[in-house]
């Protein structure tokens, strides 16, 4: 028997790599690019879609109002208007995602390359 410790093992290794990147300044900053969208941006659109439904429930007369036609009032393009403002969002965050985080991230992952090629695509 031997009383030498074996080499750590790639998976080891590997998890060590993903914690090293976790903890660095480039990981938090990334992050922070992806909290400083989609946070402010979720609020602002469960404000407007909370508008919507309380104007819905509570201003039924101004919901109600005709704009064009018999058949197009305030709550009609209010409803449509959300989702405009769905896709409005996932474009911006397209924009977002391609001039801010997705430089970093790729910058992350040739970083941690070896083990994704060691192990396949998921590590």
């Amino acid at each position: 028997m031997s009383t030498d410790t074996p080499a750590s093992t790639p998976t080891e290794s590997a998890a060590e790599r993903y914690l090293a990147v976790q903890r660095s300044d480039e990981f938090a900053g990334l992050r922070r690019a992806l909290r400083g969208f989609v946070f402010p941006m979720t609020v602002a659109f469960f404000l407007w879609y909370a508008l919507y439904v309380i104007l819905s429930a509570y201003a039924r007369g101004f919901m109600g109002t005709k704009l064009f036609g018999s058949n197009i009032n305030v709550a009609l393009v209010f409803g449509l208007l959300q989702f405009v403002s769905t896709f409005l969002i996932a474009w911006l965050y397209s924009r977002h995602a391609d001039r801010k985080l997705d430089p970093i991230a790729d910058r992350i992952r040739a970083e941690i390359g070896e083990v994704t090629h060691e192990h396949g695509p998921r590590g």
